[in-house]
């Protein structure tokens, strides 16, 4: 019942309802204002910025993991940065996030890669409960940091 394949160009579509769904679900929908043409030209163009995969339960759309690449100065080698892994709310319970956690690690390891690194929201208890299970190491004294809009832009006239 479960197929899991790479996204291509003709799902952009359905990445965008994915993106959505996992932002309404993280209470963040308003902030989302990707287009279906920025997934097009950022993950199916010459240079894809983006990989992604599509799990389906049956047919239907059930989920999405996408990733990217990365690079750890310490190891040497390449990471992949998992970005979203989602699976929608009646699909859950079956396995889905796991297998798509599963592709992702698997194309890390062929791919050479030191690891897979993702991140999760504090409240998130069932993901947290979930990646605990799998052995992940939570890197609790990081803090994750983002820059951007006007703060963005004042950094970058500094230079």
């Amino acid at each position: 019942m479960l197929s899991i394949r790479a996204a291509a160009v003709k799902d952009a579509s359905l990445l965008k309802s994915l993106i959505c769904e996992l932002a309404e679900y993280e209470r963040e929908r308003d902030h989302v204002v990707i287009t279906e043409a920025d997934l097009v030209r950022d993950g199916f163009g010459p240079q894809p910025k983006f990989r992604a995969l599509i799990a389906e339960w049956g047919g239907q759309p059930a989920g999405y993991a996408l990733f990217f690449g990365l690079y750890s100065t310490w190891e040497g080698r390449p990471g992949l940065f998992l970005e979203d892994l989602f699976v929608r709310e009646q699909f859950r319970g079956k396995g889905i996030g796991g297998a798509l956690l599963g592709k992702v690690a698997g194309i890390a390891r062929r791919e050479n890669c030191y690891g897979l690194r993702w991140e999760v929201l504090d409240w998130n208890q069932p993901a947290i409960d979930f990646y605990k299970k799998l052995g992940a190491t939570f890197l609790d004294q990081w803090k994750s940091v983002l820059l951007t809009g006007e703060a963005l832009e004042r950094a970058a006239k500094t230079n």
